[in-house]
C-alpha cells in the first residue's frame, strides 16, 4: 500500500534525476567570457609580462578567448619572443586585433599578430615594416644580413602555422612593407576586418582555430567581455620605460647625490638621488643604451666640477657642454625614431645641467675656503683694540664687542689695534696689528 508522501517523495525523486541529467547540458550551453586587454605603446618586458600574465589568467578561468588590442610602433625581440611563446602555448585561442582606428602593428607587432589564433584589424589601421634593426647601435653587413635571415625565418613559420600569407611576412622583414587593413584582408595577412570589438566577436563566432589544447570553435556572438587594463604598477613602469623620461631620471639622479656630497646631512637629495637613479638603470634594461654615451655623460660632469678648482678660462665647461650634448645624442642609438632622444630635450638639459653643476660647485667650494667665523677657530685672525697695556701676563681687548683677557709676547700700548694670534682657555694672545 502506497501512502500520499511516499507518491511525492518518488515525484521528487524522478524531477531531481532529470535536473541532475539535463544540467550538464544547460551549463554547457552558457557562454564563458572573453578577455580582452589593451596594449599600446612600445614592445618591452612590461607589455610582455602583462599580456603573459593575461594569457595565464584567460587559461585559469577557461575563457572563450583573449583579445588583444594592439597598437605598436615595434619593441624589443627578446619581448616580443616571450608574447609570442605565450601565445603558441595557450590553451585558450588568442585573438590579436590591431585597433583603434589609426593604430599600427609595425615591426615586432607583425610578429605578435601573425602568431595569433586569429588576426583582425580595425578600419584605418596598417600593418607591416617588420625589418630587424640592432637595438643598441649599427650592425655591419654580415650581422645585419643574419638578423635579417633569422627573423625572416621566424615570422615565415609563424605565418605558415597560422595559415597565413607567408611570402608577404617575409617582405615585411626583406623589404620592409606595408599593408592597409584593406589590403591585409585581401592578401590573407589578417583573418578580418572588424569596425569595433563587439563586431569582431560576431565575425569570429564559430571560427575554428587549433591551440595547443587541440581543435576549438569559438563561441564569442553575446559573450560577456571582460576588460583587463594595466594597472598602476604596470603604468609606472611603462613611463619609466619611456627614453626621455629615463634619461631625466639619470640626471636627477646624479643632481641629487651630488647635492648630498657637496651638502653632507642634507638626506633628501642623497636619497630622491638614489632612487632616481635605481628607476634610471632599471629603464636602461628595457631601452638600447650605448654605454659610450653613458660614459661621456659621467665625463661631461666630471669637467664641470673640474673648472671650479682648475683656471681653464671656461674650456673645461665647453669641453664638458660637447662631451654631454655627444653621450646624450648617443645614449640610446637606435634606428627607431621612439627610441632616440630629440636634441630639443637633450640641449636645455645640457645647459641647465652645466649650469647646476658649476654653481652648486662653486658655492660649496667658497664655502670651504672661508674661514671660520664662530667658536675659538672663528677668534684667529680677528681684529680688535687694547684697552689697557698688554704684557706677557695681563691685559684686556675689545673684540667683537666682547671684552677678553689678553697676553701678548711684546708690550702693547693701551689704544692699539690687535690681532688675534691664539686661544688659550679663556685668554687669547694677541699681537699689534700694524697700521699701513
Amino acid at each position: 500500500m502506497h501512502t500520499p508522501g511516499t507518491t511525492i517523495n518518488r515525484i521528487i525523486f524522478v524531477l531531481l534525476l532529470v535536473a541532475a541529467f539535463f544540467s550538464p547540458a544547460i551549463s554547457s550551453d552558457q557562454k564563458k567570457p572573453v578577455l580582452a586587454v589593451k596594449v599600446s605603446g612600445v614592445i618591452n618586458p612590461v607589455s610582455s609580462e602583462f599580456i603573459s600574465k593575461n594569457i595565464a589568467k584567460a587559461n585559469a578561468m577557461q575563457a572563450e578567448a583573449l583579445v588583444i588590442e594592439l597598437d605598436t610602433p615595434g619593441g624589443l625581440d627578446t619581448s616580443m619572443r616571450d608574447i609570442v611563446k605565450e601565445i603558441i602555448g595557450s590553451s585558450v585561442p588568442v585573438v590579436v586585433y590591431v585597433s583603434p582606428s589609426g593604430a599600427r602593428a609595425a615591426s615586432a607587432g607583425v610578429f605578435i599578430t601573425l602568431a595569433a589564433h586569429v588576426a583582425a584589424m580595425a578600419p584605418g589601421t596598417n600593418i607591416g615594416a617588420a625589418h630587424p634593426v640592432n637595438m643598441g647601435g649599427k650592425m655591419d653587413k654580415t650581422m645585419s644580413e643574419k638578423a635579417t635571415n633569422d627573423a625572416a625565418a621566424y615570422i615565415k613559420s609563424l605565418a605558415e602555422r597560422t595559415g597565413r600569407n607567408a611570402a608577404w611576412a617575409e617582405d615585411a622583414v626583406r623589404k620592409s612593407v606595408s599593408a592597409t587593413e584593406t589590403e591585409a584582408l585581401t592578401k590573407h595577412i589578417v583573418d578580418f576586418v572588424s569596425k569595433d570589438l563587439d563586431t569582431l566577436l560576431k565575425d569570429i563566432d564559430g571560427r575554428k582555430v587549433t591551440t595547443s589544447a587541440g581543435e576549438r570553435t569559438l563561441k564569442t556572438g553575446g559573450a560577456t567581455v571582460t576588460h583587463t587594463e594595466m594597472d598602476m604598477r604596470y603604468k609606472i613602469l611603462t613611463f619609466i620605460s619611456d627614453p626621455s623620461v629615463a634619461y631625466m631620471l639619470l640626471l636627477l639622479g646624479f643632481y641629487g647625490l651630488f647635492f648630498e656630497l657637496t651638502n653632507p646631512g642634507t638626506i633628501f637629495p642623497g636619497v630622491t638621488g638614489a632612487i632616481f637613479l635605481i628607476l634610471a638603470f632599471y629603464s636602461f634594461q628595457t631601452l638600447p643604451v650605448n654605454y659610450a654615451g653613458l660614459l661621456l655623460i659621467i665625463l661631461a660632469l666630471i669637467l664641470f666640477i673640474l673648472e671650479i678648482k682648475i683656471i681653464s678660462h671656461g674650456l673645461l665647461t665647453i669641453g664638458g657642454i660637447i662631451a654631454m650634448v655627444i653621450g646624450s645624442l648617443m645614449l640610446f642609438d637606435s634606428p627607431a625614431p621612439f627610441l632616440r632622444l630629440s636634441l630639443s630635450l637633450v640641449l636645455p638639459a645640457v645647459l641647465v645641467t652645466a649650469l647646476f653643476f658649476t654653481a652648486t660647485f662653486r658655492l660649496a667650494y667658497q664655502a670651504f675656503r672661508r674661514k671660520t667665523s664662530t667658536g675659538a677657530e672663528g677668534l684667529i685672525g680677528q681684529e680688535g683694540k687694547a684697552i689697557t697695556d698688554i704684557t706677557k701676563d695681563s691685559g684686556a681687548v675689545a673684540l667683537r664687542g666682547e671684552i677678553w683677557s689678553a697676553s701678548s709676547d711684546d708690550v702693547i700700548k693701551k689704544g692699539d689695534r690687535i690681532e688675534v694670534v691664539s686661544l688659550s682657555g679663556l685668554q687669547i694672545k694677541v699681537r699689534k696689528k700694524e697700521v699701513v
